[in-house]
């Protein structure tokens, strides 16, 4: 550390460290993957899918769109401890897109009828439906196989499905959490704009309007999203397999209340 050097200097070189490197393999992730290129990348994904909703072409361009992107970052914020093989991969992204389309495509058809407001809340069920599915899928090896815990002093002490699962279901209640109010009620917002003359005139304006304001409502959710769970959990010992327990009891002379694991983001 150079000389000089300011606490708030460190902790802001912290935070950056942390935000481009994986937390479990050190590696430096790729841009598009990151946590911080949601609220640019997702701003344009969400806006555009928002204003493209009437068309099947356009429901089914946009949501592989965000399917692609969801699995990137899936894949970049995963538990890097269990090592996801390129079948998963390519099985996860078929399945959440494909989930995803048939969620869009069909209610598209089913809310024909159904009043306008109705129809531009479809691509949020195609978004939180993917999301069930892609996530679990594209991290399924850390439910075979489980995740390391660790005790508060880092070392090993082995690998439980139990944790995985409750790792991966916050990150899926975190993914839609960080999409919703903007999926939600940028809709209703621009129901009532759209309305107006001045915007039945610039109708070319609606598509850029929806990019900025979903871009609003990321800047404040994906930190809110992200910081509804801790990226490193915290788990009773009480919560894992017995087996796991009853190791974890034979090894350490010293009670070990609790065991910590990295759930991704």
């Amino acid at each position: 550390m150079p000389p000089g050097t300011q606490v708030e200097q460190l902790l802001y070189a912290k935070k950056l460290y942390d935000s481009a490197f994986h937390p479990d393999t050190g590696e430096k992730m790729n841009v598009i993957g990151r946590m911080s290129f949601q609220v640019p990348g997702g701003m344009l994904i969400t806006g555009f899918m928002l204003q493209f909703y009437r068309t099947t072409p356009a429901v089914v361009f946009w949501q592989w769109v965000n399917q692609s992107f969801n699995a990137l970052v899936n894949y970049t914020n995963r538990n890097a401890a269990s090592p996801t093989s390129v079948r998963q991969m390519a099985l996860s992204y078929f399945t959440a897109t494909t989930t995803a389309l048939v969620t869009a495509v069909g209610m598209n058809m089913w809310t024909k009828r159904a009043p306008p407001l109705v129809g531009r809340w479809v691509p949020f069920a195609a978004v939180a439906a993917a999301n069930c599915v892609n996530i679990p899928m594209m991290r399924q090896q850390e439910l075979i196989e489980g995740v390391c815990v660790k005790d508060k002093n880092q070392n090993e002490l082995g690998h439980s499905k139990r944790a995985a699962a409750i790792g991966i279901t916050q990150v899926v209640i975190s993914r839609i959490t960080m999409a919703a109010p903007g999926m939600i009620l940028l809709p209703v917002i621009m129901e009532r704009l759209e309305k107006l003359h001045c915007m039945k005139k610039a109708r070319v304006l609606h598509a850029p309007l929806q990019v900025m304001l979903s871009g609003c409502f990321l800047l404040f959710m994906v930190p809110v999203a992200c910081g509804l769970f801790p990226q490193e959990c915290e788990l009773p010992v009480s919560y894992l397999e017995p087996e796991l327990q009853a190791t974890i009891k034979a090894k350490n002379e010293e009670k070990v209340p609790y065991v910590y694991f990295n759930k991704g983001l």
